[in-house]
C-alpha cells in the first residue's frame, strides 16, 4: 500500500480529521515535516505553517528558517515564524534546555492556532519514535500509560504520521525528489533520545533483528491494553477517594484492603507528583501516627486518624513565568501583572508611571516570558541605539543592592523589551506608524 493511502486509513481509523479541518503544522524542515507537509498538501488539507528557531545551532538554525521560508513561498503555504530562547528560559526555570524548548513550543501552537481559528496542531512524530518513546517510558517506570507510547491524539494535538517508519519517508522523500534539511543534533548522544536510537537500539537488533517491527507492532496493542486497565484503577479509585474543596481525602483501612495494593497505591498517588518510588514510604502512613506525612514537589499525604489527606504545597515561586497572548491578568509572586491590548492614535499621552508599560504591539511576539534579570543580559535602553547591560544601567542610576536583585525583565521573541519599573527597550518603542500597543501594568502586592 503507498503512503498516501496508509496515511488516509490511519486518518480514518483513528478519526483525526477529514481532509475539511484547518491545521497548524510544526515544521522543522527536517525529513518527518517535509514529508508530512507534502502528504498534506497531496490531500488538499487546508494547512498553515508554523516554525520555532531557537537559536541554538548558529547558522545551521538561521539555514533551516530560511529553508523553511523559501519552501512554504514555493508552495503557498501562510508561514509563522518565532524565534525563542529557549536557552534563557532553561537556566531561568532549572530545566532543561529540551524540555523549555518543549514547553515553549508547544505554548506559542496553541496561541497561535486560537489567534488564527484553526482545529488542530499537526507534529510529525512517526512510529520510530513512537518506539524510542516506549522504550524510554519503560525505562523511566512511568507506568502502563508509558508502554502506550506517543498516542494519535492529544487534545488538540493530531500525530498523523505515527502508522509510517522512518525508512518509509526516506523512501517517500526519495520517491518524491523532497528536499530538507538535517539537523546535526540528532547525530550527537548527549539527548538521551539520541543515545537510545544510536546505541541502545543497535545493540538489540543484534539479537533480534525484528525487535522494532514487533515493538511497532505491539504499540497499538499496549494502548488498548493501557484503555481496559485504566477503565478498572478508575472503578477502584472513585471508591477510594474524596475531594473536599482543596483537599483529598483517603480512608486508610480501605485502601489497606484494597487490591492490588501496590498498583492502587501508584495510581491514586501519582497524580499529586509522587513517583513510583515512594510508594513504600506511602504505605507506611497507613499504620502510622496521626501528623506523621509524605511529600512530593507540589503535595502532602497527611495522616490524620483514619484519614490520608492530600494537600497542595504552598508555593514556591521560581520567578518565571510565561505569558500568552490570551493573558490578561496574571498573578505572580510579589504582585499582578496586568494586559491589554488597545489602539493608538498619534499625539496620545504615554502614561509616566514607571509600572506601566506602553510596547508596539507590531514588535510583540507571544509568549512572553518574565524573569528575573541575569548578568550578561543586555537591551536597548528607550533612547539610546546602543545596547547596554542591565547590570550597568542599574548602576548608573544608583539603585540599591537591596532593590537591584529584585528586578524583574519581560522577554519577547528572545529580546527584553521592559526593565520593569526601570526602563522599556527601544525597539519596542511608540512610533508615529504605531497603530496598536501592548499595555502592560505591574502592580505590587502591599506588604
Amino acid at each position: 500500500m503507498m503512503l498516501e493511502q496508509e496515511l488516509e486509513v490511519f486518518l480514518r481509523e483513528e478519526r483525526l480529521c477529514t481532509g475539511k479541518e484547518k491545521l497548524l503544522l510544526a515544521i522543522s524542515g527536517g525529513l518527518d515535516s517535509v514529508v508530512l507537509s507534502a502528504l498534506l498538501r497531496a490531500r488538499q488539507q487546508p494547512v498553515e505553517w508554523a516554525h520555532v528557531n531557537f537559536q541554538l545551532r548558529g547558522d545551521e538554525s538561521l539555514r533551516d528558517e530560511q529553508f523553511v521560508r523559501a519552501l512554504a513561498g514555493k508552495w503557498g503555504i501562510v508561514l509563522h515564524v518565532q524565534h525563542l530562547d529557549a536557552a534563557a528560559f532553561a537556566a531561568a526555570e532549572g530545566c532543561s534546555v529540551q524540555e523549555a524548548a518543549r514547553k515553549l513550543r508547544y505554548e506559542w501552537f496553541e496561541t497561535l492556532r486560537q489567534e488564527r481559528g484553526l482545529d488542530a496542531i499537526c507534529t510529525a512524530h512517526h512510529a520510530d519514535d513512537n518506539v524510542e518513546t516506549m522504550l524510554m517510558n519503560l525505562f523511566r517506570g512511568t507506568g502502563m500509560a508509558g508502554l502506550r507510547g506517543i498516542l494519535p491524539k492529544q487534545g488538540k494535538i493530531l500525530r498523523p504520521l505515527l502508522f509510517a517508519s522512518r525508512a518509509a519517508l526516506e523512501a517517500y522523500a526519495r520517491e518524491h525528489r523532497l528536499a530538507f534539511v538535517d539537523d546535526s543534533s540528532n547525530a550527537t548522544e548527549k539527548y538521551t533520545r539520541n543515545y537510545f536510537r544510536h546505541s541502545v537500539l543497535p545493540l538489540i537488533r543484534k539479537i533480534y533483528p525484528e525487535a522494532e517491527e514487533n515493538l511497532r507492532q505491539n504499540l497499538p496493542r499496549f494502548r488498548e491494553s493501557e484503555q481496559l486497565y485504566r477503565e478498572a484503577v478508575d472503578r477502584k479509585l472513585k471508591k477510594l477517594i474524596v475531594q473536599k474543596e482543596k483537599e483529598w481525602h483517603v480512608p486508610a483501612a480501605a485502601l489497606a484492603a484494597a487490591q492490588p495494593l501496590h498498583t492502587i497505591v501508584f495510581e491514586l498517588f501519582h497524580p499529586f507528583g509522587f513517583r513510583p518510588a515512594q510508594t513504600p514510604a506511602i504505605l507506611s502512613l497507613l499504620p502510622a501516627q496521626t501528623g506523621s506525612y509524605v511529600d512530593s514537589a507540589t503535595h502532602r499525604i497527611l495522616k490524620n486518624r483514619k484519614w490520608l489527606i492530600i494537600t497542595p504545597l504552598a508555593p514556591v515561586h521560581s520567578g518565571v513565568q510565561v505569558i500568552t497572548a490570551s493573558d490578561t491578568h496574571v498573578e505572580l509572586a510579589k504582585g499582578t501583572l496586568q494586559l491589554q491590548q488597545q489602539s493608538w492614535q498619534e499625539g496620545q499621552t504615554v502614561d509616566p508611571d514607571p509600572l506601566v508599560a506602553l510596547l508596539d504591539l507590531q514588535e510583540v511576539s507571544f509568549p512572553m516570558i518574565w524573569r528575573p534579570w541575569k548578568p550578561g543580559d543586555y537591551f536597548y535602553p528607550l533612547g539610546l541605539k546602543k545596547k547596554k547591560k542591565i547590570a550597568r544601567l542599574l548602576i548608573d542610576l544608583k539603585i540599591p543592592r537591596h532593590e537591584k536583585e529584585q528586578v524583574k525583565v519581560l522577554e519577547s521573541g528572545g529580546r527584553i523589551c521592559w526593565v520593569v519599573g526601570v526602563r522599556i527597550d527601544d525597539r519596542f518603542r511608540i512610533r508615529p506608524s504605531t497603530q496598536n500597543v501592548l499595555k502592560i501594568s505591574w502592580k505590587k502586592h502591599s506588604v
